[in-house]
């Protein structure tokens, strides 16, 4: 299985530590400090999920418009969606008149780029799929809690999009193995981060249980399918985390004993761009692999839950 081709899309908008260091009291460098963040994108008034996800996927297309060709499954994963029921993957199929493919939404919190990779996998192996779409995106600040002083200033916005299929093209990157977890039973599980849209939106009460789990089970995740797969953790080449915290990102690279300069991040201007962090990291960098690079892209959501893709250009 491979992914062929890759794009994202930031809004223009930004949020800069200033606003929250006036609205919280908390200054510039607390912040950054605490969470790696500088500026958060921000989608405007007519943007949402939906809109960002026919924004990346038109970046998509813009050199090739036949990419879209022949497409049997689109999936599209958020946790904050426009639309319940016409989800962003729907708005994606008739914005493009892709006729006759199958179409999923997914939510599994932050965890959802990664899950959707494997719900591919699952339509490759049955047989009634050999070509998808694969479609991220959050509208964070449409349901972030500004009146949250310990994570109303964590939240971006943005989109990615990624075209994948069982034959290999120029540029593509193979997807060697897919490994995903839920964790309800662990800790406080759902209590941990929760997005309730009619009571206080946008929510992490227990950051410190969110923290020590995120790190824990990202740094296990990336470990064992590295193992399982024969590769060593000095022969990782890059390594990508959920976008959540610059400290989380920073111990799982500490524990995985991995040199700084192979880890990606964008949480210093784009915040945390929840379930989408990962892929716009991954879509952002594209061109930055080479052949025989091994990439790990590996997530914490949460519910809680966790998983990670290892890629190999």
């Amino acid at each position: 299985m491979f992914i062929n081709n890759a794009s994202f899309y930031i809004p223009e908008g930004r949020l800069e530590n200033d606003f929250f260091s006036s609205k919280y009291n908390l200054s510039h460098e607390f912040i950054y400090q605490r969470t790696g963040i500088v500026s958060r994108s921000i989608a405007s008034e007519d943007e949402n999920t939906n809109t960002m996800s026919v924004s990346s996927v038109e970046k998509l297309i813009t050199d090739n418009e036949d990419i879209l060709q022949n497409l049997e499954l689109i999936v599209g994963a958020t946790y904050s969606p426009f639309d319940t029921v016409g989800t962003l993957a729907h708005a994606v199929q008739q914005k493009f008149s892709i006729s006759g493919a199958m179409v999923v939404s997914i939510s599994a919190a932050c965890s959802s780029f990664i899950n959707s990779l494997e719900i591919v996998e699952g339509y490759f192996s049955s047989g009634k799929a050999d070509k998808a779409l694969v479609v991220t995106a959050e509208h964070n600040s449409k349901y972030y809690n500004l009146d949250d002083p310990y994570s109303g200033y964590l939240w971006g916005d943005g989109a990615a999009s990624f075209i994948i299929s069982n034959e290999k093209s120029d540029n593509s990157i193979e997807i060697i193995d897919i490994s995903t977890m839920g964790l309800a039973e662990v800790d406080k599980g759902p209590e941990g981060v929760f997005l309730r849209p009619r009571d206080g939106g946008i929510r992490m009460p227990h950051g410190k249980n969110v923290f020590l789990n995120a790190c824990k089970y990202m740094t296990e995740s990336t470990a064992g399918i590295l193992e399982k797969n024969n590769y060593s953790k000095q022969g990782l080449s890059y390594l990508i985390t959920h976008q959540a915290n610059k400290r989380i990102t920073d111990n799982v690279r500490y524990q995985l004993e991995i040199d700084e300069s192979k880890v990606l991040t964008n949480i210093e201007k784009y915040g945390n761009t929840g379930n989408a962090s990962s892929g716009i990291v991954l879509a952002e960098n594209w061109d930055k692999f080479k052949d025989g690079n091994i990439i790990a892209v590996t997530v914490f959501g949460g519910g809680y839950s966790c998983g990670t893709a290892l890629l190999k250009k």
